[in-house]
């Protein structure tokens, strides 16, 4: 972003829409259905998430810190309650990343289990290989016992084809190990699955969203209180009114 283009944005997050008479920006308002609620009380996932492993892109609405500018102005003077449309954002947003966690939980797991017995079909082959040359060793020493010279020297010769095959299923199963570099290796074709897996309450972007959640819900219980008081307040002062014009 140039100089002149971070000045502009400085100058929409101070003043809003108006700051320089530009009508053309003001047939948006900040109250339009359009407009991302959350990015107006700064907390929409698109902008925390922004330039990390699970960056989202751009909002489907409309995000502009002009806009944000002019609801901080407006949010002074009346309650707008844009905090309920974030919360109810954040908590779907959230739901939808702790289903895909869980999936990709599943994942992992069916994939270690696939992993380890791979792993042990092939300690199992290198064990088979290793009994066929006990094998063929024994038969070449018992046909030697008994004279038969060319056909122990073919048992051997079959025995070195045998202990190549088994020292290439020995490379095999080593390549194997450990289990983990295997297993990122087959995790690489489907990176959503690991992405997921890092949003947990410890991972610095998603336990931000959590937190901004438990602020709002926070700001909603104490706002709901508050009206709650005036709504009682007034209603007082008209049952006293309805008693003096009773008298």
């Amino acid at each position: 972003m140039s100089a002149q283009a971070q000045m502009r944005a400085l100058l929409d997050q101070l003043m809003g829409t108006a700051r320089d008479g530009d009508e053309t920006r003001q047939r948006v308002k900040f109250t339009d259905e359009r407009v991302c609620k959350s990015h107006l009380l700064n907390c929409c996932p698109h902008d925390i998430l922004s330039g990390t492993r699970m960056d989202l892109g751009e909002c489907s609405k409309i995000h502009d810190l002009a806009l944000r500018a002019d609801y901080e102005i407006a949010s002074k003077d009346r309650d707008l309650f844009f905090e309920l449309d974030a919360v109810d954002h954040l908590e779907s947003f959230i739901a939808d990343c702790d289903r895909r966690t869980e999936l990709a939980k599943k994942r992992l797991a069916e994939t270690q289990e696939e992993i380890s017995a791979e792993v042990a079909a092939k300690a199992e082959k290198v064990h088979e290989l290793n009994e066929e040359i006990g094998k063929l060793l024994a038969k070449a020493e018992q046909l030697g016992a008994e004279g038969n010279v060319d056909e122990a020297q073919k048992v051997l010769q079959e025995v070195e084809k045998v202990r190549t095959t088994k020292k290439d299923a020995e490379e095999d199963y080593r390549n194997s190990m450990p289990a983990s570099s295997f297993q990122q290796q087959k995790l690489r074709g489907g990176e959503v699955c690991s992405a997921y897996l890092g949003l947990h309450d410890n991972d610095p972007p998603m336990l931000s969203i959590r937190e901004k959640l438990d602020q709002l819900k926070k700001t909603v219980v104490e706002k709901q209180e508050v009206r709650n008081q005036e709504r009682l307040k007034r209603r007082e002062e008209r049952e006293k009114e309805d008693k003096v014009k009773k008298r």
